[in-house]
This record gives C-alpha cells, structure tokens and sequence, in this order.
C-alpha cells in the first residue's frame, strides 16, 4: 500500500493580521520556537509518513527557508520519498491556485507519479498532534473512498467550518459548509484520505464547472456525499485548534499554559521537530515572576518585571518593571521598562517603548491587541485592546497618544525606504 501525503500551504492568512503581511500563515511562529506547519509535518513523521508533497502559494519564502531540505522531520530522503515543495507557475493552462482543489488538481500530474494506492491531504495551519495510521486502517476496513477526519465542537462554534451529518456505520449523509445556523456539531478537521482514482476523477470534474470556486469544503466534498460515494468520518478526539484568526492563535497558545495543558508539547513519544538556532539559556534576574509561562532560550527576564500567562519565543527582553499578562512575543523582541502588556500579539524585532501601554480585557468580548514586526513604538504610548500596529512602523508614523479599539497604524514609508 502506497501513500503519498500532500500539505496544503498556500494560505494567505488575511484573518491573522500583521502576522501574515511578510509571511505565509504556516510559517507564523509558534509557542516560542516552532513555526504552525511544524505540527503538521511532525504528525507526519511521527506516524511513519515520509512521501510529503507541500504545495505553496502565498509568499512562500521563509516557509521554503524553514523546511529546506526536510531534516528536522527526517524528510530529506531522495529515493525513498523526502518532501518536495510545490509552487504556481505560468503556463498554458496553468495559473495561480484558486482554491483548495484547483492547487491539488494543477499539480495531480506530479501527485500521481509512482502510482500512490491513497492520498491523504493535510492543512498546513492547524495545531494539533494526530497519528494518521488508525485513520488509514480505518478507511481500509471501511472500503471507503474518501475518509474525513471529524472532531466534536460547541454548536455556537460549529459555523466557522465544515458541519458533517454522520448515517450508520460512520457513513457521512451530509455535508454543508459553514452554514448560518449548524445542525450538527461534527466537524471536519482538513484531513482527508483519498483513494487515488476517486480524487483523479472528482477533481477534473471539478475543474471543468465554470461556477465552482474549486476548493473542497464548498464543492469537492459536498459533490462527493451528494452523488453517493463511500465517503466516511473517522472521529478524532484530542486537541486541535484551527489557528485561522487572532484569537483562535492567542487562545491555542494559552491553551499551552498551567499544570495541565490542552496539548502537550512535552511528550516524549511524539515530539514536535522543528528548525531552531542555538542560543544561550534563557535569564532570570532576582524578583522577577514567572508564572504558567513558556520561556525559550535567550529571553532576559529583568529584575522586577512580571510575565503571566504568556509565550516568549527566543531573545525577548523583558525590561524591568514591565508586567507582561495572556501575552505572545516573538523572536528577538524588546520590551522597554514599565511597559504594561495584556492580551496582545507582538511580532518579531519589535522595541516598546518605555512606559507603552498595550492591550486589555473588556468585559464582553475577546480583542487582541498587535504589533507588526520590526515595528519601533514610542515611550508612553497606549494601545487598546483591538488596536493595531503594522509592520515597520516608525515613532514619526504615530500621530496620537493613543491607539483606540478597531484603529490600525501602517508605515507611511514606501516599501523600498524600508
């Protein structure tokens, strides 16, 4: 039995904010190290996968430089499978991806070389760790044609995705993407098994409707429940969080956080690979408090300051005095005395300034505040929970003290001043 894995990573992430405008989103860091393709890629490792196809779309280039070659995830292999990178091209017949089929189906000629039996296509934005083998077995004990894996969640939520009514035997009846009002609570996860022909078949049907939007949840799978093939749910029952928009990211990284996690990152049996430089331990002067935190090597914590409940990824500096609270700093950021910051997002190479206010909670709603990266705010400034702070911004790019909910400050510079 022959299986070929394919990655989806062409997303662009508008939903994610400043920490997609110089990035795509499966390159976006995560918990301190690790970047939101690293998951994907070790569940494929983990689970004995090692034929891995990525296809890329949007900016591509620090997602490339992160995999290289695939050694992290024991994927730089030539004869035996590795991981190859897919991108667009311009050709006759070929252009940029539309949707999520038309990336599978651009490339199908290459997908199929060699004659894989099934082929299982993974989104490349999702945390969660999920071994694929019992789903395959799954799906060989079924005869299915295409098994979906499906994960349980509120019905208020259930709308964002997927909504899969479920027959005898785990047979999927339905499939009804994000509907208004959800009639059910199964959800697909973006984990499909395929048979090879099924695909090959669905795929150029598809490509051949001038009014599809050629993307799977809309119009692959439905089409395929619809018309009556042995379509499956496997039900997964761990952790798994569709990191789509800020606040599904900030919640999936406090989910990391006190005496029992969500999701485990310390799992002997099922370790998370990832690219990573070599940096000195992490310091922690005197009187300063840490608590249900995550710190990676580098990061200076200095006397007095106070991270709670929050994320450091590698080379953060935590001046004295400032109070750091349900926070996430990527790498190499510096946070300037007295700085007081709640709820925020702040991207790499980022310098608060002193006294900087940022972010909040408010009592009936969830807003993140964020800074882009390389941006440089100025002492005493405040940003609300929910204000934002482009990429590259300059002091001399902020004209107010304070940055009011639903605001968004973007450099006044042109691109190639940056």
């Amino acid at each position: 039995m022959k299986i070929r894995t394919i990655i989806l990573a062409g997303g662009e992430g508008k939903r994610l904010g400043v920490l997609t405008a110089k990035r795509a989103k499966p390159a976006v860091p995560f918990a301190g190290k690790y970047r939101i393709i690293d998951f994907t890629l070790s569940n494929c490792t983990n689970s004995n996968l090692f034929d891995v196809v990525l296809i890329a779309q949007y900016r591509p280039h620090s997602l490339i430089e992160h995999i290289g070659v695939g050694g992290p995830w024991d994927l730089n292999r030539e004869f035996t499978g590795g991981i190859r990178i897919f991108t667009p091209y311009k050709s006759r017949g070929a252009d940029w991806f539309i949707g999520t089929a038309d990336a599978v189906q651009q490339n199908f000629g290459f997908l199929k070389n060699g004659n894989p039996d099934l082929l299982l296509i993974l989104s490349a934005d999702h945390i969660y760790t999920m071994d694929y083998l019992p789903m395959i077995q799954f799906h060989l004990e079924h005869q299915a044609e295409l098994t979906i894996a499906t994960i349980q969640v509120p019905l208020e939520e259930a709308s964002r995705y997927g909504v899969l009514g479920i027959g005898e035997n785990q047979r999927i009846i339905s499939f009804i993407e994000k509907p208004e009002k959800p009639p059910f609570c199964t959800v697909n996860m973006g984990v499909y098994l395929f048979n090879t022909s099924l695909l090959d078949k669905v795929l150029w049907e598809d490509h051949l409707k001038a009014d599809s939007a050629h993307d799977f949840g809309k119009n692959v799978l439905p089409a395929l429940v619809n018309g009556g093939a042995r379509v499956f749910a496997y039900p997964f029952s761990g952790y798994w969080m569709d990191v789509g928009t800020v606040e599904s990211y900030w919640q999936s990284h406090i989910d990391l956080l006190g005496s029992s996690p969500a999701l485990d990152l310390y799992n002997r049996s099922w370790i998370i690979h990832t690219r990573s430089e070599e940096r000195p331990p992490a310091a922690i002067q005197r009187s300063a408090i840490i608590e249900d935190s995550l710190i990676c090597d580098g990061c200076v914590i200095e006397r007095g300051a106070q991270v709670i409940r929050s994320v450091l990824s590698p080379g953060v500096i935590i001046s004295e005095g400032s109070v750091i609270k349900e926070s996430i700093i990527l790498t190499n950021s510096t946070v300037q005395k007295n700085v007081s910051l709640e709820r925020s997002i702040i991207d790499k190479k980022v310098n608060l300034g002193e006294g900087s206010s940022i972010g909040g909670v408010l009592p009936d709603e969830l807003l993140i505040a964020m800074v882009g990266k390389s941006s440089i705010i100025p002492p005493f400034l405040t940003i609300q929970a929910g204000g934002v702070i482009g990429p590259d911004v300059i002091p001399s790019d902020i004209s107010t003290p304070n940055i009011k909910k639903g605001e968004f400050v973007q450099t006044r510079r042109l691109p190639y001043e940056i």
